[in-house]
């Protein structure tokens, strides 16, 4: 390799770890800064992560833990979901962990009690995530953390993923377009400035994005081999497996994954090489099934179902509709796409985050994601259906980014129009709609690929890298100053990490 190629490669790889460094540190700050707990159901997740932790695997919905009762009713904040002014005095109250001990034990024994009566409508869910959580609150705790230090030392796991995140992000882009620099660096600067509030809270479609952007980077190498090794199978194996066991709403992931395997087969079947990689193909398979399976037989031993959510669709008061009736549901008219879709992709971006009772976002970059968002799948099916530039290999990994996003949207209205929502607060008959983003974040190394493309292809008319760099860099400025504006008020919460005095 001639000296300039090495030093060019050794300098991109030492940006892209800059990049790791920086989503990193993103999620340390903003997990730091929001308080706990949130509304996107912390609770009930920090309550499987403590259950796991301890050994306790839930059979049943079952009530929340002593353990995380009391953490919930000492440190949690009502910030979330009330503003100010519903208090008396006009301003929040001071957490509990700071009141006079006899005060705080009557207090957070009462909100115990209430908390321990209540079951926990997530223990249903794959466990993956609770497991390495439970293992990495075990380290915690292990090191001498305690007290509330000890919940923020369990969101801070979340900045090794978004580390990984950025790498697998680079690594699919390299793949894909490995003689497009600038493929290759915004794909993971996307990435690490995501401003998706999953990342910043205890919950398990954290892992999501990082497991199967491991599995499309296994695919498209899976595709892309003439003779796929047992590592390779092995590696894409376990990576689909462990989406699907980190969040059920993953599955559907499956059948993408299937479709390419299969025209990888028909493939080698028209050349004759299909006996050489039989034994890769069923460790492949048996890699994919094997952990599963086990799954499905632990749900139908415990919980009776093989998904384990017919105890949380109870819970919720849902009930499921015939398919006769999933038609005639408002999704299907222009005023209830439009109440969905702008919704669902916003969140994907910024997440489900309340503040003060209210939703944290902003018109305008909500309309920048969806718009933009929109306007990149509309220009990937044209670039596909019509550019014959683009060669055979890049053209069916597009295709293959595409519709990894494309199924988990047709799973969200599926979703949508299946259930009747009877008297539940989200999704209700009044907006019947599953417009929570983050049930489309496996997809995000996909998305951002097929993202990057379309802007790329827009900017192609400005042959200077520096200056594509600097209009591209513009927008990414844009995501980041929304973030913060719209998280700056966390930053002054007195729950938060910040103002955690020594006795925490």
């Amino acid at each position: 390799m001639k000296a300039p190629l090495r030093f060019a490669i050794l300098y991109e790889r030492k940006l892209i770890l800059l990049l790791c460094a920086i989503g990193a540190l993103r999620v340390f700050i903003f997990s730091a800064a929001f308080p706990f707990f949130n509304n996107v159901d912390e609770q009930a997740h920090v309550d499987l992560v403590m259950k796991y932790a301890r050994g306790h695997v839930p059979r049943d919905l079952g009530q929340y833990s002593s353990e995380s009762a009391y953490y919930i009713s000492l440190y949690g904040t009502p910030e979330f979901f009330m503003a100010p002014q519903q208090f008396e005095t006009k301003d929040f109250p001071p957490p509990n962990w700071m009141l006079p001990a006899e005060q705080r034990d009557d207090v957070v024994k009462r909100n115990s009690d209430w908390w321990r009566s209540n079951q926990n409508h997530e223990s249903g869910e794959p466990p993956l995530y609770y497991a390495l959580a439970g293992l990495w609150l075990n380290l915690g705790r292990v090191s001498g953390i305690t007290g509330g230090w000890l919940l923020y030392w369990v969101r801070f796991l979340n900045m090794f993923v978004a580390a990984a995140l950025v790498w697998v992000g680079f690594v699919a882009a390299k793949l894909v377009f490995p003689d497009r620099q600038f493929m290759r660096l915004s794909v993971p600067l996307l990435l690490a400035v995501w401003p998706q509030t999953a990342f910043y809270s205890i919950q398990s479609d954290v892992l999501s994005p990082l497991c199967f952007g491991v599995a499309f980077v296994a695919l498209i190498k899976f595709l892309q081999a003439e003779q796929p090794t047992l590592y390779l199978a092995l590696l894409l194996g376990l990576a689909l497996a462990a989406t699907c066991l980190v969040k059920f709403g993953n599955v559907p992931l499956l059948a993408v994954a299937l479709g390419a395997a299969t025209f990888k087969v028909r493939q080698l079947a028209r050349t004759r090489r299909l006996p050489a990689i039989i034994g890769s193909l069923s460790l492949l398979m048996f890699s994919v099934t094997l952990p599963i399976a086990l799954w499905f037989v632990w749900n139908v031993q415990t919980f009776g179902d093989l998904t384990a959510t017919a105890a949380k669709i109870e819970f919720l008061g849902w009930t499921h509709k015939p398919i006769t009736r999933w038609l005639p549901h408002p999704i299907f008219s222009f005023r209830g796409l439009k109440e969905f879709w702008p919704e669902l992709v916003a969140s994907f971006w910024r997440g489900e985050l309340l503040w003060h009772g209210r939703r944290l976002a902003s018109h305008l970059s909500d309309v920048f994601y969806w718009v933009s968002s929109t306007a990149a799948i509309g220009f990937t099916v044209a670039t596909l259906l019509r550019d014959t530039q683009i060669n055979l290999r890049q053209r069916s990994n597009l295709w293959l980014a595409l519709l990894s996003f494309a199924v988990l949207v047709v799973s969200t209205v599926l979703l949508s129009i299946s259930f009747d929502y009877g008297e539940c607060v989200y999704p209700s008959r009044e907006h019947p709609y599953f417009t929570s983003g983050r049930l489309l974040s496996a997809a995000a190394v996909p998305f951002f690929l097929f993202y990057a493309q379309t802007i790329d292809a827009l900017l192609s008319p400005i042959r200077r890298l520096p200056l594509r760099g600097l209009v591209f860099g513009g927008i990414v400025l844009f995501i980041v100053v929304s973030e913060i504006i719209l998280s700056w008020p966390a930053f002054s919460s007195h729950y938060n990490l910040f103002h955690f005095n020594k006795a925490q």
